[in-house]
C-alpha cells in the first residue's frame, strides 16, 4: 500500500493496522520517503540483518558449522562412489 505523508498523518490508527499485514510505503512530495511496518517485521529484518555479522562469519560458513556433521558424510559418499551419473557426463 503506498499513501501520501499527509494521508498517513490523517489516518495514522488505520496505517498501524494496515502495516500489521503489509508494508505501508509513504510518499512525501511524490518520491518515495518511509516505510511503514510492524514491530514483528523489524525484529525479524533486525535478526537477519545481525546474525552473520554477530558471529562474524559469512552465511556459507554459518550453514557449514550448523550442518557439518551432514556436510562431512556427504563428502564421503562423494569420495567412496563417486557422483551419480558420472559416466554419462562428455566432460
Amino acid at each position: 500500500m503506498e499513501v501520501t505523508a499527509t494521508e498517513a498523518k490523517n489516518r495514522l490508527g488505520q496505517m498501524l493496522d494496515h502495516c500489521q499485514r503489509e508494508p505501508v510505503v509513504i510518499e512525501k512530495q511524490g518520491r518515495r520517503h518511509s516505510v511503514l511496518i510492524s514491530a514483528a517485521m523489524y525484529d525479524a529484518l533486525l535478526a537477519a540483518q545481525q546474525l552473520p555479522a554477530s558471529k562474524g562469519q559469512d552465511p556459507g560458513h554459518a550453514f557449514y558449522e550448523k550442518y557439518k556433521d551432514w556436510v562431512e558424510l556427504q563428502n564421503q559418499h562423494f569420495e567412496k562412489y563417486g557422483s551419480f551419473g558420472e559416466e554419462f557426463r562428455p566432460w
